[in-house]
């Protein structure tokens, strides 16, 4: 399993992950969420316990449309938000510091790169290509 894009909202986190086999997603959530409760339980001190109260929820993305507007999705998500709730957008070039647009790696056209694994499959290499480069302004579900 690998996490091609991530986001961390307010009491949740997306992402999306590529995986040969349910059992590889299984495995690699599992083993993620250990090792991110490790890490917050020693960040926080004295901390101990469950981080995670809840099983992850899988959406096999299988269209180059569906893989463009998921990455939309994660990557700009904290702009629907802030509209759900009312508040100003943040500035055209605004990129949300708790996901893996910043730094900006390949979704947005920058150089560098990208802070988590290179897609292996076609459909998050190229084909989500077809449908545009993620904007860091778009407005996802909006």
């Amino acid at each position: 399993m690998r996490v091609l894009h991530w986001s961390v909202q307010h009491g949740h986190m997306h992402l999306i992950v590529e995986a040969t086999h349910r059992r590889s997603l299984s495995r690699g959530m599992q083993g993620l969420s250990i090792r991110m409760s490790k890490a917050l339980n020693k960040a926080l001190e004295r901390r101990r316990g469950t981080v995670f109260t809840d099983r992850y929820h899988a959406e096999p993305l299988r269209t180059p449309r569906q893989v463009r507007n998921a990455m939309a999705y994660v990557l700009n998500n904290r702009r629907r938000h802030l509209r759900k709730l009312g508040r100003a957008q943040p500035a055209p070039t605004w990129v949300d510091p708790f996901g893996s647009g910043e730094p900006v790696g390949h979704v947005f056209g920058a150089t560098g790169p990208p802070p988590c694994a290179e897609p292996r499959t076609w459909l998050a290499r190229v084909g989500w290509k077809r449908y545009g480069l993620v904007r860091t302004d778009e407005v996802p579900g909006g």
